[in-house]
């Protein structure tokens, strides 16, 4: 299925999205050819009980003011996406929420649900529940951004598919292959020594499926060597020097994992380049 609407999720509060992750969203709507809808929320904080009776500090006025700050980045951050949109010359919507901050999440999901494809920054090495929220829940691929280290222009020289053999990796690469028939190289790497995957199938029948979309594809081997997924990965995306990294996720009821039989946290918190997921 091609990719011809996108929501971009902005984060107003406490610290807004950047600049250059706004730029790298436009510019990957420009290069699909699809339309683009930003999303930014008035969040209100959810203070407890105890402290909004508290006769110490006026918290009700605290809250208010948060609120303020966090509107007023919201509508900045949609007046540089609709600047940086007008100027790439892609369609564009920009939607103004307001939300209790614990329920922005489910509010950002029930919009990627109506989504081709979830676009969500995240400023790494800060935990946000939004994005994995609309991994789990939204039905649709996520493309988590990083911030900081992401470059302004969407880019797809090479891309490396993680795979393990399961479902979720097959409906990820179903998901990634409007990008995948975009970009120059297909690296698909499986990982062993971490988890037992019980199939006979090798990845070069994957190969041979990609092949066939007219994709130049490579397939890479690497061993874990006791290292955390997260961190193998990490480091094959950098010696491949690639643009995006297409993976699967799974959630378990009181604890949420990416696949590859452990991979944690790390590439959420901390993605070495943009990441598509799909769940």
């Amino acid at each position: 299925m091609a990719i011809k609407d996108i929501l971009l999720v902005l984060k107003s509060y406490p610290e807004p999205t950047s600049n250059n992750a706004i730029e790298y969203a436009v510019s990957a709507a420009s290069a699909i050819g699809s339309h683009i809808a930003a999303i930014a929320c008035e969040t209100h904080v959810e203070a407890p009980g105890s402290l909004i009776a508290s006769s110490l500090i006026n918290v009700p006025a605290i809250i208010a003011e948060e609120a303020h700050k966090s509107l007023i980045n919201a509508k900045n951050l949609l007046s540089t996406f609709e600047g940086a949109a007008a100027r790439q010359g892609v369609l564009f919507e920009s939607i103004l929420e307001r939300a209790l901050s614990g329920l922005a999440p489910a509010l950002f999901t029930e919009y990627a649900r109506f989504r081709d494809l979830a676009i969500v920054p995240v400023a790494e090495d800060h935990y946000r529940a939004d994005p994995e929220a609309i991994i789990f829940g939204s039905g649709r691929p996520t493309l988590i951004v990083p911030e900081r280290s992401a470059s302004h222009q969407f880019q797809l020289g090479t891309v490396v598919v993680a795979w393990d053999f399961s479902r979720t990796a097959a409906r990820a690469i179903a998901d990634a292959l409007p990008l995948l028939e975009m970009a120059k190289r297909v690296r698909i790497v499986t990982v062993s020594g971490e988890k037992s995957i019980e199939t006979k199938r090798s990845a070069e029948e994957l190969a041979k499926n990609l092949s066939r979309h007219g994709l130049d594809v490579v397939v890479d081997r690497v061993t874990s060597n006791g290292h955390a997924i997260g961190d193998v990965l990490e480091s094959h995306v950098s010696s491949c020097k690639a643009d995006l990294l297409v993976m699967g996720a799974y959630g378990h009821t009181r604890l949420r994992e990416f696949i590859l039989g452990g991979a944690t946290r790390s590439l959420l918190t901390k993605p070495p380049v943009p990441i598509l997921f799909s769940h």
